[in-house]
């Protein structure tokens, strides 16, 4: 089995559930990346506070307490405008990641993310971008509206591309920095999370939860993966869309389910299955356990 050491990645939706779990899981990685960034809406408020724990004698994943470090405050501005821990000087553990304020919704936080990104990276550009940041609204077909489907589309299919394309160069310049002609994620790689709510083939618990806004979403997120894994191939960038699993998260809901897996089960099995990824593996559908979904 391989093992994935990046120099850097990018998270994004990293206050919560699935983002929080791959910012802790990275960060204790026998080699975690030398940066992280963890994006989401407002890193300083309420809703961020489990991110804002995370320091170097944070827990390994898993564990809930943390221990706090004091953490120095950028002067930067504007859309990513962040709270910068400070260096782990103290040579005890791994250096917390940086929090990032970016608005996956709004283009010009999302251009103004990427060029702030690419100064703290000094030329070495970015090799794991995360896509992520999604909401559901839990409607019935009869009650669909043209805002929450276009809310949905725009948070959970939109994005990733305005994403992707804005830390295309980064990427790209990983690529490019990467020995090795073929394509894997310690290279450069974008990874979509999708959902088996997005497949056509299976309308997994349709009965149950229809939120068609969701899974039209999903669906063309990963129609989205296979062209930029078509597209972005000749840049020696992996492209990948992944089912997490039935996570117990908040946006999974409370249903009570034997095929539920938590946070640490899904993060910890995507890394793994990541590793290993290759040329052959770009433009596909897996689950956290590397299993192949069905469109």
């Amino acid at each position: 089995m391989g093992e994935l050491r990046v120099r850097s990645a990018l998270v994004t939706g990293a206050n919560r559930g699935i983002g929080l779990g791959f910012v802790r899981h990275l960060l204790a990685l026998p080699n975690p990346p030398e940066w992280v960034f963890a994006g989401c809406r407002d890193p300083k408020g309420q809703r961020a506070q489990e991110l804002q724990q995370i320091g170097p004698q944070a827990p390994q994943p898993g564990h809930a307490s943390a221990r706090v470090r004091p953490q120095a405050q950028s002067k930067a501005k504007g859309p990513l405008s962040s709270t910068v821990p400070a260096a782990d000087t103290e040579g005890s553990g791994h250096s917390p990641p940086h929090l990032a304020s970016a608005e996956v919704t709004d283009p010009a936080s999302i251009k103004a993310a990427a060029a702030s990104v690419g100064e703290r990276l000094k030329g070495s550009g970015l090799n794991l971008l995360i896509n992520n940041a999604g909401i559901v609204r839990a409607n019935k077909l009869d009650n669909e509206t043209l805002k929450d489907m276009s809310e949905v589309y725009m948070t959970n299919t939109i994005a990733p591309l305005l994403l992707s394309q804005a830390f295309l160069p980064l990427l790209k310049k990983a690529a490019q920095g990467s020995p090795g002609s073929g394509l894997s994620c310690n290279k450069a790689a974008i990874v979509n999370i999708s959902s088996n709510g997005g497949s056509i083939k299976e309308v997994y618990l349709w009965e149950g939860i229809q939120a068609a806004c969701y899974r039209c979403s999903k669906a063309a997120l990963n129609m989205l993966t296979r062209c930029q894994s078509m597209g972005y191939r000749e840049h020696g960038i992996l492209c990948i869309a992944f089912h997490p699993g039935w996570v117990k998260t908040d946006m999974g809901g409370d249903f009570e389910d034997k095929t539920r897996v938590t946070v640490d089960e899904s993060v910890g099995g995507m890394l793994k299955v990541l590793s290993n990824l290759s040329d052959k593996d770009s433009g596909s559908f897996l689950d956290w356990e590397g299993k192949v979904m069905a469109w």
